[in-house]
């Protein structure tokens, strides 16, 4: 019999924060991101569920391959560019857009034989100080590239550090519009954040990321308030179940110990499957739907629970990690973390399962 542990992507949900983010950035493109692995919901699967996006955007070039492979024709945008050369024949190749922050990627555009025909995206550093150019060295790139036959179209674009929080992304809008001044191309700035609260954002392109998960951009914001549903669900069941007297210890390093008598639940679920280690004692959990919290450290297979407020829970008991009645964003609240690490940390050693009600 398999360990019960498993985890359910919803690809319903998956369309319904689709719908959402058009809603809030109507008439703008959409590239929705997909990069590891989906946000760890397999690469097929959100190319399914985005399937009504304009455009899917990703890191890995062999990722994009995949998409073509089964059968995605419509754009696909590289965020981080091509890596060396060869990245750039792949891109004229599998009709792959990139993403130029530096200047060894203008020089491969500018060695590339025709006739290849190439959509770049020119990416300005606003203020994030990761990738991008400055103002001088933007605008000299962009005339570069203008000039190449082999560009087929220029967007400028930008990300921001900061849109998650009031007028976070005001100062890297400024400075992104003083670089762009008279340069005739769209614009391509909004994340997931920015695609929520910031309308002035939205420009000509956006580029929603974890939303489309059903997960919030906002650290101490809800994902339900926003509209947004669970894409993913991360459930296991109770493999035993322990009576503690007062005084006793749970788990590794006894950082746990009972204040009162109580019974304590045993989950298959542990650090290897992709639950956070360092998650406290107090992390929110779900035993037969009803919530409660996680007592001691998370050990690799297993991690233990409060049966307090369910009396009736025994092994064989349903447990839900994360989902529908614990959001992902509060377990990664309590851990100390984001959503986004917690989908993305999901075990290879985890089932997963498809629902889909387009399916036969």
């Amino acid at each position: 019999m398999p360990r019960p542990i498993r985890a359910t992507v919803s690809i319903p949900a998956m369309r319904h924060n689709l719908a959402l983010a058009r809603e809030r950035a109507p008439g703008r493109f959409l590239w929705a991101v997909v990069k590891a692995n989906g946000y760890g919901h397999g690469l097929a699967n959100a190319a399914r569920g985005f399937a009504a996006a304009d455009g899917l955007a990703l890191v890995e070039f062999d990722g994009a391959a995949q998409l073509r492979r089964e059968g995605w024709s419509g754009p696909v945008l590289m965020l981080e560019g091509a890596f060396d050369p060869v990245d750039v024949s792949q891109a004229a190749s599998e009709r792959l857009s990139l993403v130029v922050h530096e200047a060894r990627q203008v020089e491969w555009l500018e060695a590339l034989a025709a006739p290849a025909s190439i959509e770049v995206f020119l990416k300005f550093n606003s203020g994030m100080n990761r990738l991008g150019f400055g103002h001088d060295a933007f605008r000299e790139a962009f005339g570069r590239l203008a000039r190449l036959p082999s560009v087929s179209r220029l967007t400028l674009m930008t990300h921001f550090a900061n849109a998650d929080l009031d007028g976070g992304a005001d100062e890297a809008m400024r400075r992104f519009e003083a670089a762009a001044e008279g340069l005739p191309a769209p614009r391509s700035l909004a994340n997931s954040a920015a695609t929520l609260q910031v309308p002035g954002a939205h420009g000509d392109a956006i580029r929603p990321g974890v939303m489309l998960y059903g997960a919030t951009p906002f650290g101490d914001g809800d994902a339900r308030a926003l509209g947004l549903r669970p894409t993913m669900r991360l459930e296991s069941r109770l493999i035993a179940v322990q009576e503690l007297t007062t005084g006793d210890a749970v788990g590794y390093g006894s950082t746990f110990r009972a204040s009162q008598p109580m019974r304590i639940g045993v989950v298959a679920c542990g650090y290897a499957d992709g639950y956070p280690r360092h998650a406290p004692s107090g992390t929110p959990v779900a035993v037969d739907g009803v919530r409660t919290a996680t007592v001691g450290r998370v050990a690799m297979d297993m991690l233990m629970v409060d049966l307090g407020p369910v009396p009736g829970a025994r092994p064989g008991s349903a447990v839900e990690l994360w989902g529908e009645v614990v959001p992902i964003d509060a377990v990664a609240r309590a851990s100390g973390t984001i959503g986004y690490e917690l989908m993305c940390a999901l075990a290879q050693r985890v089932p997963l399962r498809v629902e889909d009600d387009a399916t036969p």
